[in-house]
């Protein structure tokens, strides 16, 4: 048996819960990236390394099982998430590079990423990867776009002049749009899934930047810590509700 045949589909299906789920996930990212980085004042450099770390680590567990486990996908979720976060802030503050540039080299690598994905496998599914280059190739396209959504959100609340909630309103204005799209156009469904992925990066970042900073700022001022304490907290609860449900459907199959 070839490998394809035998590499079993670990991915959700796309649900509304799902991008509730991703959006959670992606806040606690952002709001979790900068409690390490910045609160407890380790630095981006080494934030990036610890949270890749944690990346490869939950990335090695999420490619050695055989089946779906949503505690596993979504932890993987959460670590691209915080490493996007960081790495996004060492390139755009420490490296010097600024929000736009940054953001254009992570477009780049995120375009390069999905073009070769659809050369190699000869599909861009994200319910159904067939392989496990193909999954490897799925979490890089992960990998790149939430570290693109911290840039992108960034930009647009300091350098856009919209602020953090005028960010959020139109990241989420553009969400709505696709939503439109998915349910009452022909545009290819996978290319909305990835266009909505990306853009609910700036929506978590933008939206972690409004609960996190202070009241001054335009922010609502909960703190890093408050913020990814509350955002943990749900998140957990969604994923144990989402494991319990699948498991309960793997019972009456």
């Amino acid at each position: 048996m070839t490998e394809q045949i035998k590499h079993m589909n670990k991915l959700p299906a796309i649900t509304l819960s799902f991008w509730i789920m991703k959006i959670c996930a992606t806040t606690l990212g952002e709001t979790a990236g900068d409690l390490l980085s910045m609160t407890m004042k380790v630095g981006y450099a080494v934030s990036s390394a610890i949270l890749l770390s944690f990346f490869f680590a939950t990335l090695a567990g999420q490619l050695s099982t055989k089946k779906f486990h949503p505690i596993i996908y979504w932890a993987v979720i959460l670590s691209t998430s915080t490493a996007g976060t960081t790495i996004s802030d060492y390139m755009d503050r420490t490296l010097g590079l600024g929000y736009a540039t940054g953001s254009l080299i992570l477009v780049s690598l995120l375009s390069a990423t999905l073009l070769v994905w659809r050369l190699t496998e000869k599909s861009l599914s994200v319910t159904d990867v067939k392989s496990l280059r193909g999954e490897v190739f799925y979490w890089t396209a992960i990998l790149f776009s939430n570290t693109l959504g911290t840039a992108l959100g960034d930009f647009l609340a300091d350098n856009s002049g919209l602020g953090f909630s005028g960010g959020a309103l139109l990241i989420g204005s553009l969400l709505s749009l696709i939503v439109l799209a998915y349910y009452f156009t022909k545009v290819s469904h996978v290319l909305l899934f990835w266009l909505a992925f990306v853009l609910t990066r700036p929506f978590g970042a933008t939206f972690g930047d409004l609960l996190t900073k202070a009241s001054e700022k335009g922010g609502l001022n909960f703190g890093t810590i408050g913020s990814s304490l509350i955002l943990f907290v749900l998140l957990v609860v969604l994923v144990t509700v989402s494991a319990i449900k699948l498991n309960r459907q793997t019972k009456e199959s």
